[in-house]
């Protein structure tokens, strides 16, 4: 039983300080000890009191001494739950980057000059970027917790290092050709086809099945996609749902894009005839894999184009090097040159805004800048 400083019995847990303060105490769910502060003795039991309730109905979250890494923690296993495993593995690689300045430090502590100055330290704008988003999230679920009164990471600065914003690379009509005319005894020559046809992403193209594919009909069906992530330290496949609800999606085949699965389907079984026993169940209906017939990654087939750009190169030294992705921005640029209605590429892209599909995914190229330029002169 705690004592006034005239020796009255207070209750339990219940102190008087020297000042005159009245302070109550409790150890909570957590297991730690947790303390309340009034002027007057009849307010103290009230907030104990209050306390104790929240902490006995697990109204309080987490204890409000908790570090950044443990709010991290909670903040991936009860609000980040039902995300895929690999945007998991992705919202820890920007934590890692902060965790070293940042993550012993209280929530409460946590102050613009603080996370500012972690946030400096980064190497370019995207990582400070892309960690900011993180701060950002978890801070407004502490708000939301009433572990904190304001989220400071909002005014946090990600523009530091100033780098210039890289135009998206998008291969001219040229370039496409002199590629695949480069391109065509690669082994992924058949994807770079259906790629630049289709304009599915490398997940997707990796995950495609035979049983998405109807010749008869001349479409295929984007049902799914096959990502390769780190988790726990291990690199492992994982099937996905497409990126969006519109990600699920029906693409009409081009007679080039059919003549490509055709080639395809006849590679598959020359691979499969050599590689029979290495084939994994989970992924044998798969439509591109690699040459001992184990699933594909965005590395492997990124490998074999750069094969083919350096061949490129010895001829023309200034052909720049591209990722897989590009090929995505190069059919809805080309989709667009050549008359697709711009919601037909919205649907066959899997967007679900427009707005998205023209901004960022369709590109004027310097061949287009000279057509455009001779509708002018006609007009003249």
């Amino acid at each position: 039983m705690g004592k006034a400083l005239n020796g009255k019995e207070l209750g339990r847990g219940i102190t008087q300080r020297k000042d005159g303060l009245y302070q109550g105490r409790f150890v909570n769910r957590f297991g730690k000890k947790q303390t309340i502060y009034a002027k007057t003795l009849n307010e103290v039991r009230q907030k104990l009191r209050n306390e104790q309730y929240e902490d006995e109905k697990a109204l309080n979250v987490v204890s409000r001494e908790v570090t950044l890494d443990e709010w991290y923690q909670i903040w991936m296993d009860t609000c980040k739950k039902n995300c895929r495993a690999s945007t998991r593995e992705t919202y820890g690689r920007h934590y890692r980057r902060i965790q070293k300045a940042l993550g012993w430090r209280k929530l409460t502590s946590l102050n613009l000059i603080i996370m500012q100055q972690a946030i400096n330290d980064l190497d370019t704008d995207n990582e400070r970027r892309n960690s900011k988003k993180v701060l950002v999230d978890m801070l407004d679920k502490a708000m939301d917790s009433d572990l904190l009164i304001k989220n400071a990471a909002k005014q946090i600065n990600t523009v530091i290092s100033k780098e210039e914003k890289m135009e998206r690379r998008v291969l001219t009509v040229s370039e496409t050709e002199l590629f695949l005319s480069e391109a065509a005894d690669a082994f992924y020559y058949n994807l770079f086809v259906l790629a630049l046809e289709t304009g599915m992403r490398i997940g997707e193209l990796m995950g495609l099945q035979w049983s998405d594919i109807d010749f008869n009909k001349k479409v295929l069906y984007v049902r799914h996609s096959l990502c390769y992530f780190c988790s726990g330290g291990k690199y492992v496949f994982e099937w996905h749902d497409t990126k969006t609800v519109n990600g699920k999606r029906t693409i009409p085949l081009t007679s080039r894009a059919t003549e490509a699965l055709k080639r395809q389907r006849l590679s598959r079984q020359k691979v499969w005839l050599k590689h029979a026993a290495e084939a994994q169940n989970e992924y044998k209906d798969l439509v591109f894999v690699t040459k001992n017939n184990r699933p594909t990654q965005q590395f492997i087939v990124q490998e074999c184009m750069d094969l083919v750009i350096k061949r490129i190169r010895e001829k023309h030294p200034d052909f720049e090097r591209f990722s897989p992705h590009c090929f995505r921005h190069t059919f809805a640029t080309r989709a667009i040159e050549n008359g697709m209605p711009p919601k037909s590429l919205q649907k066959i892209l899997g967007h679900g805004s427009l707005q998205l599909t023209m901004d960022l995914y369709c590109h004027v190229t310097e061949d287009t800048l000279f057509e455009a330029m001779k509708l002018m002169e006609r007009c003249v």
